[in-house]
Parts: C-alpha cells; structure tokens; sequence
C-alpha cells in the first residue's frame, strides 16, 4: 500500500490503483496517519484536533472510532489501521510507503551527492543515480500542497513548512544538477530560473545560476546585462553589492574568450 498526502491525499494498492478514501474527515485522517507512519500510535486527541480542526464534533472520541471504521473498509480491512492499546491510532507501514518521505529522502540524497567535491568520492564505487535523475523523481511526487487535506491552516503550516522548504531547495539543486552536465540545453533552464527570479529577487543564487545558465548558452552579452540588472535590484532594494560569488563569475564574464591557435603550415 502506498499513501500520498503531497497533494490531496490518496492511497493506492499494490498495483497502483486507487482506493475510493471518499470525504474530507477520512482523507484528514488518512493524511494524519500517513504523516507519522513507521512512528508510534498516534493520540486520539491529536487525531480529533487534525480530522476536525477548531469545530470537533459531540463525543468527538466515539467520532473519530466510527471514522477509523470507515477507513479501514477503504483500505480493505480492520489491519489496515491499528488500534494501540494504550489509545491512539497507526497505519501498519512504514515511510518508504509515502510519498513525503520518498521525497525527503531522494532530495536530501541528491543534495548530498551535489555538494560533494568529485575527488573526495571513492573511485571504485558504483555509479549512483545521477543527482538530476533523482530529483526529478522526487519533484514528480508532488502533486499538489502538502497535506492539503489537513482542515485547519495552522496545523497544516506547521506540518508543510518544512516540506515545502524541501520543494524549493529540490528546484533549485535540480538546476544545478542541471547545468553540471552536458546533456542539458542550458536555454531550457532560463524560464524556470527567470520565473524564480520574479519570486524571489534578491536571492543571489539562483542569479549565479542564471548567469552561468545565460554563459552556458553561449548569451555572455545577455548574461553581463542580467548582471547589471542583478546589481542595481541589489543596490535599490537592498542597499548591498552582489557578493563575492556573483562578483567572480561577473569577472570571469569580461574575459575574453580565447580564439584557437592556429596551427603553422610548414614548406617541405
């Protein structure tokens, strides 16, 4: 069984066919009990708070039991959520059945791989999945907000700031990875960088990959005017000068490119 709560929450058999998980309160509840799979049984108390939010019900206990009756028959039987003995609730499984841990963990692996110098790697190991590979599965796990079934907005941002932070973080890893190799065209790299760029202007990263993406697409002239623009949005809504990584890769710009040597003709 697989359970999906990027998104509106979903679970799926083992072939991938979707249950019937029908009404708000049962995907709340699924998406609660996906959320701590592979951990302890969740408290009825918890559970009331995250299935009804600010406007839980009469007997909000006895509630929540016919809630979990119902969703054991959507997922095929009484096993399909445990009753702890000690009170609460838990899916039997673990968090590679979901696809919010799936992601972190494909994100964070990719990232790591990213900001490993090459030497430091040991030579005689296998080849890992490219980081560009990895993360490109991972971002497909979304499908929507995170936990988007969670009624009330202040648990629901306290549950997805941090995957969300994961999300943009993969974005951006995703253009690194990207642009380290060859068979990428970097030009199909500028609108999703441009875009975050009007998100978020004064994020001098992502403006050194758009500069290196711009070089690497043969548009040094392009990338020079992208730098002015960076350092006059800096100046003006910061009162700062670019940075010493913006400030060399600005140099190395202005150099200019070596012509190829040509070689001598010699007369027998």
């Amino acid at each position: 069984m697989r359970y999906l709560i990027l998104g509106i929450t979903e679970a799926r058999d083992d072939s991938g066919a979707p249950l019937p998980i029908g009404g708000a309160r049962l995907r709340a509840l699924l998406a609660a009990l996906a959320l701590r799979a592979g951990g302890p049984a969740v408290p009825v108390s918890v559970l009331v708070d995250e299935v009804w939010g600010e406007d839980p019900p009469h007997a909000a206990p006895a509630a929540l039991q016919a809630l979990v009756s119902r969703l054991r028959r959507a997922l095929g039987g009484k096993d399909a959520v445990q009753a702890d003995p000690t009170g609460g609730y838990r899916l039997p499984a673990t968090r590679d059945d979901v696809d919010l841990y799936v992601f972190q963990r494909l994100a964070q692996e990719a990232a790591q791989t990213l900001s490993t110098p090459a030497a430091s790697a040991p030579a005689p190991a296998p080849p890992a999945t490219p980081p560009a590979e990895s993360l490109r599965t991972a971002l497909s796990l979304w499908r929507g907000p995170a936990l988007a079934d969670l009624p009330d907005p202040a648990t629901r941002a306290a549950h997805a700031t941090r995957p969300e932070a994961l999300r943009a973080a993969a974005v951006r890893d995703l253009i690194e990875a990207e642009l380290r190799t060859s068979t990428t065209d970097p030009a199909s790299l500028l609108p999703e960088i441009e875009a975050l760029i009007a998100a978020h202007p004064y994020d001098e990263p992502l403006r050194v990959q758009h500069l290196r993406a711009l070089r690497a697409a043969g548009r040094t002239a392009d990338a020079l005017a992208a730098y002015d623009r960076t350092r006059r949005a800096l100046a003006e809504g910061l009162g700062t000068d670019p940075g010493p990584p913006l400030t060399a890769l600005h140099a190395e710009l202005l150099q200019p490119t070596p012509r190829p040597t040509a070689t001598p003709i010699t007369t027998p």
